[in-house]
């Protein structure tokens, strides 16, 4: 099969995704892609596993700072319009390479592709997770807050109008050409059918079990882990906070390992840590090997983003034989098994915390739950099964005759 594979991710795990398909599919299909400059390319690099990787140059506009920030939603308005034209220029060069299918990913700017309004060929997308102004994650933080005049402001502000509703019409254009959308997860399935009223099947992900894997010469050292953006939606102002909650003479350390860093939430994460008297220690850009390592040293991995749409981290974890703590929300539920692999609670630092405390006061459970971990790492979640199941998927669009229209 012939397939053209679109993406604009940043470093993350969309990405991580994208890579693992990517160098499994190359191995049986002829495998192109069609990128633009604002992608990361460097994280999870599959341009050694494609034939060609076409790279089509973008730049967002010049954001302004105070007092003409409200003419940014103006800029983003025009960059709509500037990636709608360099949507038809690729959908145009797709349509002419004789493809058989679109695997397209995630836009750093719309979510779905606009290319995919203008491609002639079957496509199928993949959600990496839900979009649409029905799936709201809400943050509050000193760095963010608005004052009553802003607010008010922003309620009759046209340009935020202006700029929503071509963001949502580009959108609807892209899903009503897309055969066939795929969900990471049945969390994604349902935010989306909520959004759209669509029904789109779910291809979970995977985990590279050789290079997430129990390694028995890094011994287990006493702190906790998570891992991810040290951003408001990952959740780690909550996980100081609950481990704040645990006495001192038995409170873990907490390390983050962090692919990308918001500076103000850092200070903030960090200040936090200080005023509940968590030792924290935050690590940046990690590599695979790396990752793994502290994945195998950490006695748990403690996880809580906020309807987080999959989150790779807990399968990559439970995959180096290491138990997870996390939030029952989101795509958390798909994949840590609560009492065999883990432990799931509500959003609540007092439950989070005791969760926490009782498993470090445990290490017989905690022996029991990583090797449970690993088994089911390798009975449900590998990528080759993952794959397979994508191949059935684009072989089904492919074929159908009449395709579905959102």
């Amino acid at each position: 099969m012939r397939i053209a594979l679109y993406h604009n991710a940043p470093s993350g795990g969309a990405k991580r995704a994208i890579y693992e398909w990517a160098r499994r599919l190359a191995a049986r299909h002829h495998i192109d892609v069609f990128t633009l400059s604002s992608a990361d390319h460097a994280f999870c690099d599959i341009r050694p596993f494609v034939q060609q990787h076409h790279v089509f140059d973008f730049t967002a506009r010049k954001l302004f700072g105070s007092p003409w920030g409200r003419l940014n939603q103006l800029q983003r308005w025009r960059d709509l319009g500037d990636l709608a034209r360099l949507g038809q220029r690729i959908a145009q060069q797709i349509n002419a390479g004789h493809y058989d299918l679109v695997f397209a990913h995630t836009c750093l700017y719309t979510f779905i592709p606009l290319c995919l309004q203008f491609v002639q060929i079957p496509a199928v997308y993949y959600l990496h997770e839900p979009f649409g102004p029905k799936f709201m994650r809400q943050f509050q933080r000193p760095y963010m807050k608005e004052d009553k005049w802003r607010q008010l402001l922003n309620r009759f502000d046209p340009l935020i109008g202006l700029y929503q509703n071509r963001l949502a019409a580009e959108q609807q254009k892209s899903m009503r050409q897309t055969r066939l959308l795929l969900a990471n997860s049945h969390f994604t399935q349902e935010q989306m059918k909520i959004a759209f009223g669509v029904d789109t099947p779910v291809c979970h992900y995977g985990v590279d079990c050789d290079s997430f894997r129990v390694v028995p010469d890094v011994p287990k050292e006493t702190h906790v882990l998570s891992v991810g953006e040290l951003s408001p939606r990952k959740g780690f102002d909550f996980i100081v906070e609950s481990l704040g909650q645990i006495p001192v003479d038995q409170r873990p350390k907490l390390k983050l390992a962090c692919n990308s860093v918001n500076t103000l939430e850092r200070h903030y994460v960090e200040n936090l840590a200080v005023q509940h008297g968590v030792d924290l220690q935050v690590l940046t850009n990690l590599n695979t090997s790396e990752l793994a390592v502290e994945y195998n040293k950490a006695q748990l991995c403690i996880y809580a983003p906020v309807l987080e749409p999959f989150g790779l981290v807990p399968v990559e974890a439970m995959s180096c034989g290491t138990p997870v703590v996390g939030v029952r929300e989101g795509g958390v539920q798909e994949s840590v098994v609560h009492n065999q692999t883990g432990l799931l609670v509500e959003r609540d630092p007092v439950q989070f915390a005791t969760a926490v405390q009782y498993l470090l006061s445990n290490s017989r459970l905690v022996l029991e739950y990583g090797r449970n971990s690993r088994e089911h790492i390798l009975r449900h979640w590998t990528w080759d099964a993952s794959v397979a199941q994508l191949e059935n998927h684009f072989l089904a669009c492919v074929e159908q005759k009449n395709p579905v229209r959102f």
